[in-house]
């Protein structure tokens, strides 16, 4: 029996002039990776979990050997700690306008530039967990043309977040994958509050479908855990790419 091909992971230094500081990224190249290709890139928030509860550099080798998925290359952005990531991902964080431009202004070009990319909206996709879902979306509302397909697993949603959807003028732009557990009723968040994650995820949902972006909904059976993220994975991907 011969063994499954395994894709590499691979560090790589990144000096960001948005954020002040140097980010080490994860990147991930599929078993056939060769620079005469062009890839999709997944860029993904919370970028160490991805890797390692999401365990998605094992999952896409899976889904491209069964050649369920086009080829792609995932970039994953890990946080320092649990203040760093609040003050990038959620909507009041004070870095979190400057992170949606080092995503777009800085690590896209860089992307493009050392990588065989499509280098078109419909060619990047962006993914996250809760508050990095959450800065996922509204990184993509602010840069259609940039990144085309979004990936939301169970998002932090405050009026904000519902403001920037139901404000949003080119929905034929962007394609959106969109999940929450149905035992999201009192979550802990990064501020020591219990917060319901799963209402203010259905009032989006109704906001998103009645805007007209493509779309896919589902509520899983489970909490706000990796657990279940993890298992929905595949299917994200699959639908995404």
């Amino acid at each position: 029996m011969v063994d499954q091909p395994k894709g590499t992971i691979k560090d790589i230094t990144f000096t960001s002039k948005e954020l002040d500081e140097v980010l080490e990224l994860l990147v991930y190249f599929p078993p056939n990776y060769t620079p005469l290709y062009k890839y999709t890139v997944v860029i993904a928030q919370d970028g160490r979990d991805y890797f390692q509860m999401g365990r998605i550099g094992r999952i896409a080798d899976d889904l491209l050997h069964n050649g369920e998925i086009e080829n792609l290359i995932i970039v994953g952005i890990p946080y320092r700690d649990v203040h760093d990531r609040r003050k990038k991902y959620h909507p009041d964080g004070e870095q979190h306008a400057a992170y949606i431009r080092f995503l777009a202004h800085e690590l896209v070009p860089y992307l493009d530039e050392v990588f065989p990319t499509y280098q078109i909206g419909t060619g990047r996709v962006l993914i996250g967990d809760s508050l990095g879902a959450t800065i996922s979306l509204l990184t993509a509302l602010k840069y259609p043309h940039t990144f085309g397909k979004c990936i939301l697993q169970s998002p932090f949603v405050n009026n904000e977040v519902m403001n920037a959807v139901r404000e949003f003028e080119e929905p034929h732009l962007v394609e959106l994958y969109h999940v929450i557990g149905k035992g999201e009723t009192d979550v802990p968040t990064t501020d020591g509050g219990i917060s319901n994650f799963i209402e203010p995820n259905r009032e989006l949902n109704t906001i998103i479908k009645k805007k007209g972006f493509t779309y896919f909904y589902d509520e899983f059976d489970g909490q706000h855990t990796w657990k279940y993220w993890q298992r929905d994975l595949k299917r994200a991907l699959k639908k995404m790419l």
